[in-house]
């Protein structure tokens, strides 16, 4: 028996080496994607500190932050390297077989892969992005994201200093790429960069920087505060850190705006074209590039510009049935109505509470996933951006701290009641806010490479948000019928819903007509006009607004009418095993993604719950 050990012994050793020499060749794709992913997601935050930032609450475990800390600025050829890094990394993935990687990085390989073919074919357009648009313009943007940078110990205190700092930097950048915008003939209206300016010298208003009221001044101030509270900072550093962030927004970020609008001034005039994308050179292949982008369909304009057609047939003889019910029930129009009805709840905790609650039985619960506690500050935002910023927006956590979030609310544009409740739900409840953190609990919970989180899948994004709003004029009017409202005020709950929808799906439809059809100005005055918006100012503003933020409304309802059509597959799939609940589940695990991998997704889903 003795002489059979060492046999056996070998045996078992050339056993183990083809073993572990089978799990590496098997495996070799495995390792070679979680590497690319790796660098992918490095290389996505190196050199922004903001973004990584609200990216990672504790980045050591991925990367070493910057020192000091710095915004990103802009070169033709940092942007060229960047388009070769992208080449490099699709070349990587297009040899890596992903039916030899588990499930969960499969999907995310799926989800690459097309993602990089577009970004790439979006880098063939030069200058045809608009960092400093009036609506949505990253000067307008940079000082809410400063206001909200979470100070969780001295070192962040330290690196939004050094942020403040390197604004100059960044916007001088900004400034540059004006100028090569300019060069090519691609510098935006002279209306435009009117407004650029003027919002430059309102942002970092000198009055109150002066009285110490600004904003930045006073959240600055709120944040170093909980960092005394905390034991991070003393009385006596606080006040030299108060004087520092004071003298750093009058004398260097405050200059860096006036000098960023004094370079748009001087460029005015340069631009060649004031209509869509539709009619300047290379146009199309931008605006096409920006449909995947932005609204994850691969739908071609004209099967969307059928599809929003229907949808708007069918949504008006829709309102006309419910308008109908109406004025049986009330002897005159919704348009006629008098009586606005009262909403119950005007507090935003209120109204979270209650979506909260409403939701439950649809929507699966963040417990399922983790243990976990999830909080939610609404803020107002400041008098001085009321102008610039959107009805309301959500600031996404970082993707390893989802505890606490912040809902802002924008009162100029925003009415408590109806408008509100809804808006929290899109923001909120069951909106970006749920989906974020469930997404991401999700996630965190089946693998430790968080690539797949930084995906900018906005489309899927906001047509959940949209999707869960249409929901939310359900809930409003279960909350009236609750509360003793009339079955009218009701039914003008559903009517309001759908004069939204189809206002959102004609502003579609004028999208696609001004960036791919080629409409011009007095094209979309006549269209408004036969849709009762006859006021020239109003349709110019439509117009202006769609020429500014090509498909921008198409994020939202298109991608609302693509989960509305996954909606139907999977009722078709599953049939009597179908619910909301299992549809939402699918939805938020296999999500956010372009809709083209969630309908192939929803088709390998078993009939029955596994």
């Amino acid at each position: 028996m003795k002489k059979k050990f060492p046999y056996l012994f070998t045996a078992v050793f050339f056993l183990c080496f083809a073993a572990i020499f089978l799990y590496f060749f098997l495996n070799s794709d495995a390792r070679r994607f979680r590497q690319v992913t790796e660098n992918f997601f490095v290389s996505s935050l190196a050199g922004d500190s903001l973004s990584l930032h609200y990216t990672l609450a504790d980045p050591s475990p991925y990367l070493e932050a910057p020192s000091p800390a710095s915004l990103p600025v802009y070169s033709r050829e940092e942007r060229q390297a960047g388009g070769a890094v992208m080449e490099n990394l699709l070349s990587a993935l297009w040899k890596i077989d992903p039916g030899k990687l588990n499930e969960q990085d499969s999907h995310v390989w799926s989800l690459l892969v097309p993602w990089l073919e577009n970004e790439l074919a979006g880098a063939q357009c030069e200058y045809f992005e608009e960092p400093l648009s009036a609506t949505s313009g990253m000067h307008i943007e940079l000082p809410v994201l400063l206001a909200e940078y979470t100070f969780r110990n001295r070192k962040d205190l330290e690196d939004y200093l050094d942020i403040l700092e390197s604004i100059p930097a960044y916007l001088e950048g900004l400034g540059q790429y004006e100028k090569e915008k300019a060069a090519a003939g691609l510098f935006m209206t002279d209306e435009d960069a009117a407004e650029v300016v003027d919002q430059c010298d309102a942002i970092l208003d000198e009055a109150l920087l002066e009285s110490g009221e600004h904003f930045l001044q006073t959240t600055f101030a709120e944040r170093l505060d909980k960092l005394i509270e905390m034991g991070e900072v003393d009385e006596e550093e606080r006040e030299r850190y108060l004087s520092e962030n004071d003298r750093l927004l009058k004398t260097v970020a405050a200059p860096a705006y006036e000098t960023l609008a004094d370079t748009i001034f001087l460029l005015a005039g340069s631009g060649l074209y004031s209509e869509g994308l539709g009619r300047i050179s290379g146009g199309i292949v931008y605006y096409t590039y920006l449909l995947k982008r932005n609204t994850g369909s691969y739908r071609t304009p004209e099967e969307i510009t059928q599809l929003l057609s229907e949808q708007l047939q069918s949504g008006i003889q829709e309102i006309q049935s419910l308008s109908s019910r109406y004025r049986q029930l009330t002897g005159h129009t919704p348009e006629s109505a008098s009586i606005i009805f009262a909403f119950p709840f005007e507090n935003e905790q209120e109204i979270l509470e209650d979506l909260q609650r409403r939701m439950q039985d649809d929507f699966p619960p963040f417990s399922a996933l983790a243990d976990t506690s999830v909080s939610c500050t609404t803020k107002t935002v400041s008098e001085s951006l009321e102008d610039y910023t959107s009805p309301a927006f959500y600031l996404t956590p970082p993707l390893d701290d989802v505890s606490e979030n912040v809902i802002y609310v924008n009162p100029s544009s925003t009415r408590p009641g109806l408008e509100l409740y809804t808006t929290l739900a899109h923001e909120g409840y069951p909106g970006h806010l749920y989906q974020t953190v469930y997404s991401r609990l999700y996630e965190n919970s089946m693998t430790d490479d968080p690539v797949h989180s930084i995906l900018p899948f906005s489309g899927f994004v906001e047509g959940w948000a949209y999707y869960v709003e249409n929901i939310a004029y359900g809930y409003a009017a279960d909350v009236l019928r609750e509360n003793g409202v009339s079955e009218a005020d009701q039914l003008l709950v559903q009517i309001l819903c759908l004069e939204r929808n189809l206002q959102i799906n004609l502003y579609c439809l004028l999208d696609l007509s001004i960036h791919y059809y080629g409409a011009k100005r007095e094209d979309v005055h006549r269209t408004l006009a036969a849709f009762g918006i006859s006021d020239s100012d109003t349709a110019d503003a439509i117009f202006d607004y769609i020429r500014r933020e090509p498909t921008t409304y198409l994020k939202y309802y298109l991608s609302y009418l693509e989960i509305l059509a996954l909606k139907e597959e999977a009722r078709t799939l599953w049939q009597d095993q179908y619910t909301d609940l299992r549809f939402h589940t699918f939805l938020l695990q296999a999500g956010p993604a372009d809709f083209s991998n969630l309908e192939k997704w929803l088709k390998e889903e078993p009939a029955a719950p596994s």
